[in-house]
């Protein structure tokens, strides 16, 4: 509920009367302001409540006293608050006759009151309505998010729009025509307005309109980033829109300009370049797939990056990830690549490590981990690989497959693979998880041995082998026992782990197991 001058009234701590005005304290206030001048007139936009003390007034002209009141209501002020025991013992009777020829309410303040108190008042209570509003619109934006990846794809977002701002909703093509509405009668009334919308697109996107007659009113927005809209979004109200429903409009805007904004020829074209990029990839050709990528995805191939690999039984759903990877790259000045599958209903994505692509995928799987009112499972399941170069590539789909996995045992929409070997390996002895566990523990120890600097894996697996005795273990590498204890105080570095822990000892042992270290 919006903040009024009723509500300040029934504010117990700031104790104050009202002495004019009494029909219309359901007035809302939007700031509450202080000000000594003749006229402030000029700094006054309108809704504020007027705090004053007659420092430089005359209070008890009744003629100033009328210029001064209809001024301020001519100004939209929405009420004066005069503070007594300051410069006047109580209302000049003049200003309080102006007050109440003019019906502004007219609140008496106590000296006990500042007017910090009051404006304290106000802004925590604006505060508290805009924060009510914000919380309204991210729930609002969840559960568009969520019907934007239900079954019925757009139409499930209208009526789900519709009910938010109490109204009705409809989506028009590229062409200007009446694709979903909602509820269902409200496509004979979007279909009136198709000489508005088509004056919309005629203006360069994003753009909007207001239009309507005395049934409703109407807002008109655009969908697309290109200069011509691919698409409008009707939204009809009994009222203009508050703050948590406007919220609702805009979050439906991006969802719906995400599945309509690319052409769907190129959008194929550059998934099919994507598709031969990723082959090589994975073949082993990363020369050759650095080549064909500069063409269109320049600067993609240069760095680390990360796979994501997401599988789901709804094409909505796999079109809305790829089109927030790439929306968010796009807007970021980065390349990414999204090769679809649609008979498989998989989607690959290849973003840059710690770019906004992966960010924006990570963002949009935490919207949608929300639980389901009616206890369905997700719509999507995706895993995400440890940052990897082109050399890579077939290395880092694995892990992303083997992530993927586990989002789909644990009923998660996105799994990293990093985060895989973060717990205790026993809830994943059911799948190959446990491979991903395993390689996720052992990382760390085989890019040092790459380096050259130390055999640790191998040493690790003979002292286990040998349930920690030092001499056996050191004789079947053939070192020195002292050698082999510099090279477990080395494991226990890296990992960051003590090996006296009997836990991490069977971790350690189960993880050599599955990556195939002989035993």
């Amino acid at each position: 509920m919006p903040l009024t001058l009723a509500s300040l009234v029934q504010h117990s701590a700031l104790r104050l009367s009202v002495r004019a005005g009494e029909g219309r304290l359901d007035t809302p206030v939007r700031w509450a302001h202080v000000s000594e001048l003749a006229d402030p007139v000029p700094y006054m936009e309108g809704g504020e409540l007027l705090l004053i003390t007659a420092m430089k007034l005359d209070a008890e002209d009744p003629e100033e006293m009328r210029r001064y009141v209809r001024r301020l209501s001519a100004a939209g002020v929405v009420g004066l608050g005069f503070a007594v025991g300051v410069n006047y013992e109580e209302i000049p009777a003049a200003l309080l006759d102006a007050a109440r020829a003019e019906d502004l309410p007219l609140l008496e303040v106590p000296r006990r009151t500042p007017f910090l108190a009051i404006s304290k008042a106000v802004s925590a209570a604006l505060a508290a309505d805009q924060y009510r509003a914000v919380t309204a619109g991210f729930e609002a934006q969840r559960e568009l998010t969520r019907a934007a990846l239900s079954a019925d794809g757009p139409t499930e977002l209208l009526t789900r729009l519709a009910a938010h701002v109490q109204g009705w909703a409809a989506l028009y093509d590229a062409s200007g025509a009446v694709v979903a509405a909602a509820p269902d009668w409200a496509a004979r009334r979007a279909a009136r307005l198709t000489a508005d919308v088509e004056r919309l697109r005629e203006r360069p996107a994003p753009a909007s309109a207001v239009v309507g007659g005395s049934e409703d009113r109407v807002e008109l927005q655009s969908l697309g980033t290109g200069r011509r809209a691919r698409g409008a979004l009707a939204v009809g109200t009994g009222a203009p829109l508050g703050t948590a429903e406007r919220y609702a409009v805009h979050s439906a805007v991006a969802l719906l300009t995400l599945t309509t904004e690319r052409s769907r020829s190129l959008h194929d074209a550059e998934a099919r370049l994507g598709a031969a990029v990723l082959t090589m990839l994975l073949a082993g050709e990363a020369p050759h797939a650095r080549a064909v990528a500069s063409a269109l995805h320049e600067g993609l191939l240069d760095r680390p990056f990360r796979l994501v690999v997401a599988e789901s039984a709804v094409p909505e759903a796999l079109a809305l990830l790829a089109e927030t990877a790439e929306s968010a790259a796009s807007r970021a000045g980065e390349a990414v690549l999204a090769v679809p599958d649609p008979d498989a209903g998989r989607l690959v994505v290849l973003a840059p490590d710690g770019g906004a692509a992966v960010r924006a995928c990570a963002d949009h799987a935490e919207s949608l981990e929300a639980p389901d009112p009616d206890g369905r499972p997700p719509a999507l399941h995706a895993g995400l690989s440890a940052p990897a170069l082109p050399e890579a590539a077939a290395e880092a789909l694995r892990q992303a497959e083997q992530a993927l996995a586990v989002s789909r045992r644990r009923g998660r929409v996105l799994v990293e693979h990093e985060e895989l070997a973060a717990g205790s390996v026993l809830p994943l002895l059911a799948d190959d998880a446990v491979r991903a566990f395993a390689e996720g523990t052992l990382r760390a120890l085989r890019e040092h041995d790459a380096t050259g600097r130390g055999d640790l894996l191998a040493s690790l697996q003979a002292w286990l082998s040998r349930h920690g005795q030092w001499d056996a273990a050191a004789a079947d590498l053939g070192v020195h026992r002292h050698t082999l204890r510099y090279r477990m105080r080395r494991v226990e570095e890296i990992l960051g782990r003590s090996l006296d822990d009997p836990d991490v000892r069977m971790e350690l042992w189960l993880a050599l197991k599955a990556t195939g270290t002989p035993a």
